[in-house]
């Protein structure tokens, strides 16, 4: 199966990344957030849809590797003398959850779009925060993450399509993006990844 590449419909502004830097503590504080519950929602799929056995273990691989991201993200927390903090309502995946279908087939092809857009857009911005390090180790860790987040932005398109259509998911991802860049561009900017 040939790979269509997975487009944003809009940029971050370049500018966002200030804040990171300004307020990196914090922004490490909610990767590390992000990176445990995408390791949790993998896994939650994985209990959701047990019957789906084509998709199982490209879930389980995610779920292994975003905790190993975290498990990265805490070890570079801990270095700084920083502690986990209570995960707080994240108003970019809240939005995207709320425009998702009702419907058995309908709710499994959003969640993997979704998950998927969630991942290019993490991926999107690791990039830039990877570009604005300096220090050689951190700048070395967000281009990784790039690589794997943008890795996995496209395997939930392709678990999607194990399950249905190619015209019944492209269709669906190009609403689903137009949702997400609306989301996007009407976010304040935060210490935050999304």
């Amino acid at each position: 199966m040939t790979r269509r590449s997975i487009d944003l419909l809009a940029d971050t502004n370049p500018n966002w990344v200030n804040v990171v830097m300004d307020q990196f503590d914090e922004f490490l504080c909610d990767h590390a957030n992000c990176e445990r519950k995408a390791s949790a929602l993998a896994m939650s799929l994985v209990v959701k849809y047990p019957n789906r056995t084509r998709i199982i273990p490209t879930l389980i691989d995610v779920a292994r590797e975003e905790l190993e991201h975290f498990h990265q993200v805490y070890a570079l927390m801990e270095s700084r003398g920083l502690t986990l903090v209570h995960d707080t309502q994240d108003p970019y995946v809240n939005g995207l959850l709320g425009v998702m279908r009702h419907g058995r087939e309908e709710r499994f092809i959003d969640r993997m779009l979704v998950s998927s857009l969630v991942e290019c857009r993490g991926a999107e911005r690791f990039g830039l925060v990877a570009e604005a390090l300096t220090d050689p180790e951190l700048k070395r860790f967000y281009t990784e993450l790039y690589k794997c987040e943008k890795k996995h932005g496209h395997q939930f398109v392709d678990l999607a399509l194990k399950e249905a259509p190619p015209d019944l998911v492209y269709p669906r991802l190009q609403q689903l993006a137009e949702h997400e860049a609306d989301i996007m561009l009407s976010l304040e900017w935060r210490p935050s990844l999304h």
